[in-house]
């Protein structure tokens, strides 16, 4: 082989590939996923893991929904809150995280729902939790298992202030977010569960805290109970998911867009810190 070949090949094996620009990924993926041109996301964002979320709030408010061909679906209204649906786990929780970082911006809330494990907490009330614990494994790509996964306190408490407005019951508490979905069976698992004095459990809220907080981006949760699988007949069947929807649906979304859409002109400047 000639010296000179050998050279190249041999330099260039060692110098790492360029990586792509973080930002540019994220702009162009968002759109991909969401089938949503950038120019049309708002600064405050709602997110769900459920597809009559989003319809429910296109009809609210008669705007388009976008992505029914892509993972996910998105809408936004003429105050600019837009709502998306992410799908379902902590790893999608992650990526639309990541994602939104091309619209910076200033708001996300999360409304989704979460199994109870307390005796006094039923199904239809809400938790606003003051923590996730990462049982979820996604969140460790992003910081190391002593940072807690925090939401940002004024955006809770401005949620907080919504839901006394209207009168509705809510928990405050740690939740547990897990990667696992079949896990009701395992009766080892629902005893640590316990031992940790967690008050509901799901699939993303750590991750949505821990991802924001990598990301800069202010981030809270509210979540619907809508099951208590710690009885056996407490576990979520189709049936059950579609009461809890009909019942609590219209609330749920309406108390999400009345602290987003008011957040603007009524809640405190959140600041970040950076580390």
């Amino acid at each position: 082989m000639d010296q000179d070949v050998h050279d190249q090949i041999e330099s260039e094996g060692s110098i790492p590939r360029a990586a792509p620009d973080r930002m540019g990924l994220a702009r162009n993926w968002l759109p991909r996923y969401t089938g949503m041109p950038l120019e049309r996301f708002g600064k405050y964002i709602l997110l769900t893991n459920f597809r009559n979320y989003v319809q429910a709030f296109a009809e609210r408010f008669g705007c388009d929904v976008y992505g029914d061909d892509r993972p996910m679906q998105a809408a936004t209204n003429s105050s600019g809150v837009t709502m998306i649906n992410f799908g379902i786990g902590s790893a999608n929780a992650a990526t639309i995280m990541d994602l939104l970082i091309a619209v910076h911006p200033k708001g996300v809330l999360f409304l989704g729902k979460c199994g109870g494990l307390k005796a006094s907490t039923e199904i239809g009330h809400f938790i606003l939790p003051i923590a996730a614990i990462r049982g979820e494994g996604t969140s460790d790509d992003y910081f190391p298992p002593q940072v807690p996964a925090l939401p940002s306190f004024k955006l809770h408490k401005f949620v907080s202030d919504k839901l006394v407005e209207r009168s509705l019951d809510y928990r405050t508490g740690v939740v547990y977010t897990t990667n696992r979905r079949v896990w009701e069976h395992d009766t080892e698992f629902l005893h640590r569960l316990q031992r940790m004095t967690c008050i509901g459990i799901d699939m993303e809220t750590a991750t949505i805290f821990i991802v924001g907080h990598h990301n800069e981006i202010a981030r809270g949760a509210l979540l619907l109970v809508s099951d208590v699988p710690v009885t056996p007949e407490g576990v979520k069947t189709e049936e059950s998911d579609a009461r809890v929807t009909k019942n609590w649906l219209d609330v749920h979304l309406e108390l999400g867009i009345d602290a987003m859409t008011d957040i603007e002109t009524k809640g405190e400047r959140i600041k970040h810190f950076r580390y």
